[in-house]
Order: C-alpha cells, then sequence, then structure tokens
C-alpha cells in the first residue's frame, strides 16, 4: 500500500530498464508535472527504504543510535528528493548533489566501512523505489507510460550517487593514508631521538598513528635507496618504516617476539639491512646508533656485506671499532715489529701469530686450523719471538696483541699488514 492505495492481487513490479542515456536525455522523458505528482508519495517512500536498509544490511542496523538514524534517513530523503528535483529541471547543474554524495563517501572512510554496505544500501533503495512506483503505476496513480523513463533515470541516478560517493571516500582514504603515514614518520623520528623525548610523548603520537606502544623495539637500517611508495619495501603494518631517506629506517616492536626475526628478514630480503640491538622504548637512539655503525663496517667490507645482519652477533667488533683512532694506536705499539719482515712473509707471521694466541699457545692447534705442517709453524714462532722478544710472553701485551691483529685482519683492503696506515 502507498498513501493507501491497495496493489492489485497477483501484479509484479516491471523489471528496470537497463541505464544507457545520458542522465539529462532520461530526465526530459518525464512529462511536464510529474514530479509533482510523485512528491506527496515521498515520505513513505522514503520510510520504506530505511526500514529495508536498517533490517537487510547489519552494518546499518544501529536502533538505539537516533544520531545515526537521522543521518540514514537523511542521506535516503536527499536521495529521492535529489531525484524529483532533477525531474522538475533535468537540465540544472548537479554538482551540489555530486557534492552530496561525495561527503557521504568521505563519511563512510570515516567510520572505518568499506563501500560494499552503501553499495548494498543504494541498490536495496533503487529496488524499493522501484517496487513503490510499480505499485503506484498498478493503482492507477501514476501513468504506466512512464515507468520506462522513470526506471532509465533511476537507476542512471543511482550510478551517478555511486560515482560521486566512490570519489569521496577514496579521497578519504588517500587523505587519511597520507596523514597516517606522517604521524608513523614522526613517530620514528620521536622513537630515535637522542636525547629521548618523554613516555607521554611517544604514547601521544603513537595512538594518533594507531601504533600499539611495545615495552621494547629494535631499529633496523638498510641501504635501500630512496624511491616511490609502489617499488618499497613491503614491511608488517606494525612495523614503522621510512623508506624516503637513506638509510632507511625499521622500528620493529617486541624484536624477540614469536616469528619477528622471520617477518624482517623476508621484508627486507635482498637487501643490505642490520638489525640494531633490542632496547627499552625510550632508548631507541641507541639501536639506531648501533646499527648505523654496523651497516657502516658492512659498506666497508669489516662486517658482510649481504643478507641481514644482527649487532647481537657482531658485538666485538662493533666495541673494537667505535674509534679506529685507538686500533691504530695498538697497532703502532704492538706490531711495529712485523714491519721490518717482507711481504708476503709479514702477512703469514701475522696469521700464525694471531692464531697462536687465539689457540692458547698450543702450535699442533695452530698447524691444524692453518693447514701446514707443525714444523712451518714452530719454525714462524722462533721467527717471530726474535721480532717481539719478551712482550711475547706478557700476558698483557698479548691480549693487545690480539686486539690489534683481529682489527687488521678485519680491515686488510684498507690498512693491510703493511702498516702504511700504522705510521701515521
Amino acid at each position: 500500500m502507498v498513501n493507501g492505495a491497495p496493489r492489485p492481487r497477483g501484479a509484479t513490479a516491471a523489471a528496470p530498464p537497463a541505464s544507457s542515456a545520458e542522465p539529462q536525455s532520461a530526465f526530459r522523458a518525464f512529462p511536464a508535472g510529474l514530479h509533482d505528482h510523485v512528491r506527496p508519495y515521498l515520505a513513505d517512500i522514503t520510510e520504506e527504504v530505511v526500514q529495508a536498509i536498517r533490517t537487510q544490511i547489519p552494518e546499518y542496523a544501529r536502533p538505539m543510535d537516533d544520531t545515526y538514524m537521522h543521518v540514514v534517513n537523511r542521506g535516503v530523503e536527499q536521495a529521492l528528493k535529489g531525484f524529483v528535483a532533477r525531474m522538475a529541471h533535468p537540465d540544472t547543474d548537479w554538482e551540489s548533489v555530486k557534492a552530496t554524495y561525495q561527503h557521504i563517501g568521505r563519511g563512510e572512510a570515516d567510520e572505518g566501512r568499506s563501500l560494499d554496505s552503501f553499495q548494498s544500501a543504494l541498490r536495496l533503495g533503487a529496488r524499493v523505489t522501484w517496487r513503490r512506483v510499480n505499485a503506484l503505476v498498478d493503482a492507477e496513480l501514476l501513468p504506466r507510460q512512464v515507468l520506462a523513463a522513470f526506471g532509465e533515470a533511476l537507476f542512471l541516478h543511482l550510478d551517478e550517487m555511486a560515482a560521486a560517493t566512490t570519489a569521496g571516500y577514496t579521497e578519504a582514504r588517500l587523505h587519511a593514508a597520507g596523514e597516517l603515514q606522517q604521524r608513523r614518520a614522526r613517530l620514528i623520528d620521536l622513537l630515535t631521538a637522542d636525547p629521548p623525548v618523554s613516555a607521554e610523548a611517544i604514547a601521544g603520537l603513537a595512538q594518533a598513528a594507531q601504533w600499539p606502544v611495545p615495552s621494547e623495539v629494535a631499529v633496523v637500517v638498510t641501504d635501500h635507496a630512496p624511491a616511490p611508495e609502489d617499488v618499497r619495501p613491503i614491511v608488517p603494518p606494525e612495523f614503522l618504516a621510512r623508506f624516503d631517506e637513506r638509510p632507511g629506517r625499521v622500528v620493529v616492536p617486541d624484536p624477540e617476539g614469536p616469528g619477528r626475526a622471520r617477518a624482517i628478514a623476508g621484508a627486507l630480503q635482498g637487501l643490505r639491512a642490520v638489525v640494531g640491538p633490542t632496547v627499552a622504548l625510550h632508548e631507541g637512539a641507541r639501536s639506531l646508533r648501533w646499527a648505523q655503525d654496523a651497516l657502516e663496517l658492512s659498506r666497508r667490507g669489516i662486517l658482510p656485506e649481504r643478507g641481514l645482519l644482527r649487532c647481537a652477533d657482531h658485538l666485538a667488533t662493533l666495541l673494537l671499532f667505535q674509534d679506529e683512532s685507538l686500533i691504530d694506536a695498538l697497532v703502532r705499539r704492538h706490531l711495529l715489529p712485523l714491519d721490518a719482515v717482507r711481504s708476503p712473509q709479514r702477512e703469514r707471521l701475522a696469521e700464525t701469530l694471531l692464531c697462536w694466541l687465539r689457540c692458547g699457545h698450543n702450535a699442533s692447534e695452530v698447524a691444524h686450523r692453518l693447514a701446514v705442517h707443525p714444523q712451518t709453524v714452530r719454525y714462524r714462532l722462533r721467527q717471530l719471538d726474535e721480532a717481539f722478544g719478551d712482550r711475547l710472553h706478557d700476558p698483557v701485551a698479548q691480549f693487545e696483541m690480539q686486539l690489534a691483529l683481529h682489527a687488521v685482519s678485519l680491515r686488510p683492503a684498507e690498512a693491510g699488514v703493511s702498516l702504511s696506515r700504522r705510521r701515521g
């Protein structure tokens, strides 16, 4: 029943025609004054559409939320009134109507829903409206010859509403994504600031960035060069990442958690990357600093140049290279006697001395590790004893020699055993 007019028993709604014409031509097909005949039924149609949406689409079922239902009711009312207004003035510029639905699309994005629910509501509203129009025609309250034009215009109007809503929704999502990314980039800066910022500042920005605050973090750095969004590494959503700078930075929450190591390795596969130490939330600057130091050592060939490195696996090397002037001082103090020996014998003696110190002075073990005859080792040790004298048996000197030799072995391309760098 529509405004008291019963629909004849057994009558069925005609199928809506396919929409193909331009909107203006579809609305120009209506007889003059038809909009005045339709307007009195808008309230009933609006009520039925709203009821159908509330009962058939779960996302819109909020019977206790008066404000929200007012918004739904207003949206349906605007759609129907806009349609009737276009019937009256088909040549009017409808940019303002499109703006209304763009606003609705932005609202759907702000609500956190996908557009599927809204598109379903649009289609449902069109079906209910079409059924009511058929009932009005069956009751002879509208002329039957307008059905074809009505259906054409109705579904063209539906397409335009859907397109405008999608445009607004997409705009809002892109804007929100951009703002969220900016907040996350700023959060990385806060987490790695030195001196550290307050916990309150981190918590406030983390909430705005939709990032649950962990108790521990690790900072990963990578040589990945700045690149457009579509070619940057894809990291898990709970990671904070910046690849618009070099080195790129990734903040990993709770890095010791299950699956974290695998997630980091998978995201940065094929890149030179270093995982800093796991630290408390306010110590992100330390994790970043160690990771950057290790990355630089990797670039120089002192640490492995490929794959994912972990600072925790190279602590001794990181410690040794914190101040390389101290390494040079150790080399000058303890390895100068080797400078009097010609290459390549100098390199062999340095290798033998380092292995002897590491093996606890066991010549047989040295021979096994270096794959040479024990007699060769003993011959080299006699040469070393002649070169170094009593210092070769001083425990303190032995420790510092081992540090110096280890450092030299890690940077052969830069310093070598020629001691050329040590003379400075």
